[in-house]
């Protein structure tokens, strides 16, 4: 091979395990793990090959971004490490039919290793991370450490109260199974107690169920608790009346599903009304307690309250040192890095980033996975030595949110969808994304029968009665005998 003009030396390049030559980028994804090395016949480039590694890939988070980049990163000459606290990826969207009994919890779940037991470059482990040392580049997961080359934080976000975090205990969200089992819990008590109290007033009380937040969660929640009340349960009390169930949904802001069009977002509210929810916009929640709600001045008295007002994304902004919003999303670069980390990426409802319209990307499934798809891509071109795919694109698929029955509002920009038609777009839009055609079949088959028999077969009470219990109530004769 002839020489470089100017030069008295052999060319210098990189070389993987398998002899290919890389360019100068492949060298700042594997730091240390990718080394100079001499042209192709010499006893250096040999001893190279036998004795290099392959970039290490962290991947913290198995939610959709998380499980997009694993997934981009199947074919890339690349060893991942894919953390994670719990064993299994949940999908978010179908927590409220887990909480008001319409799904069970496994049909919403799958394990993490079943999905890439078939991916051998993909090892999992279990675990809660606490922190990031970017400058020994290693994540802390409890008592270890794992080193990276590349590090991917898809850490999603939690609930977030407003400064009011004394609110949890009685008005808890809704990200996770778990607290998807409590408020199916509290829902379900809610009407075993009222059969049992004879005092009205707090009878009224435990069949007022309030939801806070008129975001497509809690618009979905309200419709399911009011179905739950008036149909599947209708005929299973003697002494209440489900279908007496008062549900309100409170939205500070001027209407509910911001996101959507003023004319989908009124047609929601509608539909809500008809189903018999009680839609409160432009008053904010003032005091919550597990007694009642103070929405504006108004005291309603209540036992069941449900958040789906607002997200804190997860600490990553603090482990890394990096800017973040107001929300506690990191502000990444172009390409989804970190600015001054060109090894860390940050996805997912974690990450703070534009859109077209140079609004920040909404904390979607559809954004999750674009980002997840993008940054693997990036890492396996940097891997192979291949050219950059550049910034990431947004592409806004549309917005979809269930009221009830039979209804829905879809909105894909010119096309804007209500009622049946939506309802079942929206249905077989939920059912295509779960993980696992087992999962599909169990949903599908579950929203048929409910379908038909407006009954819930999750109807269940797995703990025992707890402090949500109402207290006990005089006899009258009791009473009486006192005054």
């Amino acid at each position: 091979m002839p020489r470089p003009a100017g030069s008295g030396k052999m060319p210098v390049g990189y070389r993987n395990d398998a002899g290919r030559r890389f360019p100068e980028p492949a060298l700042r994804l594997a730091g240390s793990s990718l080394k100079p090395c001499e042209l192709p016949g010499s006893a250096m480039s040999t001893v190279a090959r036998t004795a290099r590694p392959r970039p290490r890939v962290v991947i913290v988070g198995a939610g959709f971004g998380g499980l997009e980049a694993t997934r981009a990163l199947a074919r890339s000459p690349v060893d991942v490490t894919l953390v994670d606290r719990r064993n299994y990826h949940l999908f978010q969207p179908l927590l409220y039919q887990v909480a008001t009994a319409a799904l069970s919890p496994a049909h919403i779940a799958w394990p993490i290793r079943g999905i890439f037991g078939r991916q051998r470059n993909v090892r999992v482990q279990m675990g809660r991370v606490s922190g990031v040392d970017t400058a020994r580049r290693e994540v802390i997961v409890e008592h270890r450490r794992i080193p990276y080359d590349v590090l991917v934080l898809a850490t999603g976000a939690r609930h977030a109260y407003f400064g009011h975090e004394e609110w949890e205990e009685a008005a808890p969200g809704l990200k996770k199974i778990a607290d998807a089992t409590d408020i199916r819990e509290r829902l379900l008590l809610a009407f075993e107690q009222a059969e049992l109290v004879t005092d009205p007033a707090q009878r009224r009380a435990l069949l007022t169920f309030v939801v806070i937040g008129g975001g497509p969660t809690g618009v979905e929640m309200a419709g399911a608790i009011i179905e739950l009340a008036r149909f599947a349960l209708a005929r299973d009390f003697r002494a209440i009346d489900p279908a007496e169930a008062r549900v309100i949904l409170a939205e500070a802001g001027p209407r509910i599903l911001p996101v959507f069009p003023e004319s989908l977002s009124a047609n929601a509210t509608r539909a809500l009304e008809r189903l018999g929810v009680e839609v409160r916009c432009g008053i904010p929640v003032t005091h919550c307690s597990g007694q009642s709600v103070t929405v504006g001045d108004d005291v309603v008295p209540c036992r069941t309250i449900v958040w789906a007002a607002g997200v804190m994304a997860s600490p990553a902004a603090k482990w890394l040192g990096a800017p973040a919003d107001r929300a506690g999303r990191v502000r990444v670069e172009p390409d989804l890095s970190v600015a001054g980390h060109d090894d860390v990426f940050v996805i997912g409802d974690t990450a703070l980033v534009a859109g077209p319209d140079g609004r920040p990307v909404p904390g979607i499934a559809p954004a999750a996975k674009q980002m997840g798809r993008h940054v693997g891509r990036l890492i396996d071109a940097r891997a192979r030595g291949r050219r950059h795919p550049g910034p990431f694109r947004y592409r806004h698929a549309g917005n979809l949110a269930t009221i009830g029955r039979k209804s829905a509002v879809v909105d894909f920009g010119r096309v804007r969808l209500t009622g049946f038609v939506a309802w079942l777009l929206w249905a077989v839009a939920h059912v295509w994304f779960l993980i696992g055609w087992r999962n599909r079949l169990a949903v599908a088959i579950d929203w048929g029968w409910n379908y038909v028999t407006l009954q819930r077969g999750a109807r269940l009470i797995t703990g025992a009665l707890h402090e949500t219990q109402p207290p006990p109530v005089e006899p009258a004769a009791t009473r009486d005998r006192a005054a």
